[in-house]
């Protein structure tokens, strides 16, 4: 039987690492063996475990149990082709015995053939009584072969073995949401909650469906279940912190992100959401000294460099906004979102030629939101660039093909350009796209010094 991982060696543990100290040999019994290399393996020492299993064959050269575990540190290396040589061998001689069914799965799994994996679990379930492991192992399986519906039967067996089995209540509610059946996971953990009403996991998992349907009031519930069963629970009091935030209840939200800190280390998560929450309280100093906690905490989280360059851009303190949000292009000048606040800076401070070299990196890099090529096109008008500007409006437009800005900007710009006629198709695109002329008002605001109101009536009477 295998230990768990915080488990302390057993006698036997102990005493085989006494012998590895010393020139001495002793004896132990094949079942001492088995459980001194599960021991290893459920800790990661695999050259531990070869040990074992190698002095264990010396002393029990016919035992099937131990050359199975030899097996299975082989599909770990992934020596495949020895695995199955042995367990050929292995087969002669038990050809009932689950657990080589079980590492022919194993192996078949590695290679990518799910489908014959599950196919041997099933031979393996025909032959034990033990049937927890077998159905953990093709829930996976399923979950390879993106059979949600399968897994999820898969991992309620092995709760109807084990109720108190939270990898499994994972992965079941896991399968749901991916079946996109959240109605069944609700119905679901609140029968498993009439058996286990102290179960913080299933608490824990009720509260962030209820959060994701926007049913706040019932969440908090499930939040404060969850703490009473486990009040040093630091998923809990987070996710319970994000409900409050939702309801407007920031200095209640604070209070829990500020204790998910306390039961552990802190998080660059939590500096940021308290960050958010003083923000909201209109307490400016607060805001900004939890986002910079955020960022020091995690330089690569761009979720934080963003909130305080957000910050001081929304304060109209762009040379604030422009520092940190180089500081983050310092630390991932790959990062679309980056570039993308870095231009609309530029753009904000009239420094073009920046604001249109950052546009074009935040679109290299894969930002290709409307704001940013309305951006990228403002700031080559700023420039005079009008060729430009209409070969970033025009690629814009095949990724929103019916956007009536694009459209009636692409009029402006033609105009601009001084290339009256590929404005009138441009126009008369926009038109085509605008049955009731809603967009002739953008023209006119935006582009009111080239627009002759009578080329656009004359073009409206002929169309």
């Amino acid at each position: 039987m295998a230990f768990e991982a915080n488990e302390r060696p057993s006698r036997p543990v102990t005493k085989f690492e006494s012998m590895l100290k010393t020139d001495d040999v002793y004896f132990f019994d094949a079942e001492d063996f088995e459980d001194i290399i599960h021991h290893y393996l459920n800790h990661g020492k695999i050259a531990l475990a070869k040990k074992g299993i190698k002095i264990g064959l010396q002393q029990h050269p016919a035992s099937i149990a131990l050359k199975l575990l030899q097996v299975e540190i082989m599909v770990f290396e992934n020596d495949l082709e020895r695995a199955e040589t042995l367990l050929d061998e292995l087969q002669l001689l038990d050809a009932n015995n689950d657990e080589i069914y079980i590492q022919r799965a194993n192996i078949l799994s590695k290679k990518d053939n799910h489908q014959g994996a599950v196919k041997l679990l099933q031979k393996a379930l025909s032959l034990t009584d033990n049937s927890f492991d077998v159905h953990s192992l093709m829930g996976m399986e399923y979950l390879f072969m993106d059979d949600f519906k399968l897994a999820k039967d898969s991992f309620i067996k092995c709760l109807e073995h084990d109720e108190e089995d939270h990898a499994s209540l994972y992965n079941v509610v896991y399968c749901f949401e991916f079946l996109e059946d959240n109605e069944g996971a609700l119905v679901f953990l609140n029968d498993y909650l009439d058996r286990h009403p102290y179960s913080e996991v299933a608490w824990h998992q009720l509260g962030k469906l209820y959060y994701a349907e926007k049913r706040y009031q019932e969440a908090l519930s499930a939040f404060d279940f969850a703490i009473i069963s486990d009040d040093t629970f630091l998923g809990a009091y987070y996710e319970k912190g994000k409900v409050l935030e939702n309801l407007g209840q920031y200095a209640e939200a604070i209070e829990n992100y500020q204790t998910t800190i306390e039961i552990e280390d802190p998080t660059a998560q939590a500096f940021l959401r308290i960050g958010r929450c003083y923000e909201k309280l209109g307490d400016p100093d607060m805001a900004e000294y939890y986002f910079k906690q955020a960022v020091r905490q995690d330089p690569q989280l761009d979720k934080g460099w963003l909130a305080i360059t957000n910050f001081h851009y929304r304060r109209k303190a762009y040379e604030n906004a422009l520092q940190y949000i180089e500081k983050a292009l310092n630390i991932d000048d790959k990062n679309a979102n980056y570039w993308k606040k870095c231009a609309q800076i530029h753009l904000a401070l009239k420094q073009y030629d920046q604001a249109d070299f950052a546009f074009k990196e935040a679109v290299e890099q894969g930002n290709y939101d409307l704001k940013t090529w309305l951006g990228w096109a403002d700031a080559l008008r700023e420039l005079e660039d009008y060729g430009s500007a209409l070969e970033v409006l025009v690629q814009a437009t095949t990724f929103y093909p019916e956007n009536l800005e694009l459209a009636y900007k692409k009029v402006g710009f033609y105009l601009l350009h001084q290339d009256p006629i590929s404005a009138r198709i441009a126009l008369l695109d926009a038109l085509s796209l605008d049955p009731e002329h809603h967009g002739l008002e953008l023209l006119e605001k935006h582009f009111a010094s080239v627009v002759d109101n009578q080329w656009v009536l004359r073009i409206l009477a002929k169309k």
